[in-house]
């Protein structure tokens, strides 16, 4: 019997089988169980060498170094994280918005805010927001499809994931980037955002020289609840903070309210957001108590 040995992505993962695009097709696969052993489980996103014999079922064989990871669904090696909010209807909330942002920052994955329905009220005030922090914003309306090009050419050659609330517009904003999946808006809502049929399995659909994280379970919840980012690492999670760092007066600066803090300054002389600051305020105090396990 002669084996193949082939590099691809996993897919999606089904009752234990793995499907791996590789070479030429789609390969079912087993996992070997020395990643149970070493804790490592494969999920979509994943790079990964595989055989494949002449018969009998293919199989992963190594799970290759992760660059990001999601936990709450299983995601690995994702490039982008599309925030989608709203100019009304419902309104913005820029702590959630802020929470999404800090997430990916902190796991290695780039956010960019869409803001939708900007025909039917200005996106100004989210833009001047987010223009000092480094994080790219999107205006995106239904109306005339402003802002899809741009967000079409972010997503080439990455593995992207959407989120935001219900309501803020993320399935028309799918509908009009991937129109090939031939899905009208409800649908899309179940395909490829929360919808009410949430499971935890996450698939990859290719689009578009890409990838897009079919994530039903990926939402603004899941994110706020589970992705907790520790006091000493939040400051890192606001790219506007990284040229202040370390030239605060105090060693144990905290970045909240002490004299001589370098980023309390930046935000007096309008370099830094006062919103954006609010929201590091507010998260850390959320987490301020906690202890590290």
């Amino acid at each position: 019997m002669s084996t193949e040995t082939l590099n691809g992505i996993i897919l999606k993962s089904i009752g234990g089988f793995y499907y791996v695009e590789a070479a030429d097709g789609v390969y079912e696969c087993k996992a070997r169980g020395s990643f149970r052993s070493k804790g490592c489980k494969p999920v979509a996103g994943d790079h990964v060498r595989i055989s494949v014999p002449d018969n009998g079922y293919a199989a992963i064989e190594e799970i290759y170094e992760r660059k990001s990871s999601i936990v709450r669904p299983p995601l690995a090696n994702v490039d982008t994280l599309v925030i989608v909010a709203a100019t009304c209807s419902p309104s913005p909330n820029t702590l959630v918005i802020d929470k999404m942002t800090a997430a990916a920052v902190n796991r290695g994955i780039t956010p960019v805010i869409v803001v939708s329905k900007s025909d039917l009220a200005s996106a100004d005030t989210l833009k001047e927001n987010y223009a000092l922090s480094g994080i790219e914003v999107i205006e995106f309306s239904t109306a005339d499809n402003r802002g899809l090009e741009r967000i079409k050419n972010l997503l080439h050659g990455k593995v992207t994931a959407f989120t935001g609330n219900s309501g803020v517009g993320k399935s028309s904003l799918l509908n009009a980037l991937f129109p090939d999946l031939k899905l009208d808006t409800g649908d899309i809502s179940k395909k490829l955002g929360r919808g009410r049929h949430t499971t935890r399995s996450v698939e990859l659909y290719r689009i578009d020289g890409g990838y897009v994280a079919d994530t039903p379970g990926f939402s603004t919840v899941d994110l706020e609840r589970y992705e907790i980012i520790e006091k000493s690492e939040l400051q890192f999670a606001f790219p506007e903070f990284d040229d202040y760092l370390g030239k605060c007066k105090f060693v144990s600066c905290n970045h909240l309210c002490e004299k001589g803090c370098a980023v309390i300054e930046a935000v007096e002389n309008g370099k830094i957001s006062k919103s954006r600051h609010d929201s590091y305020v507010a998260m850390y105090n959320e987490v301020k108590d906690l202890k590290k396990w």
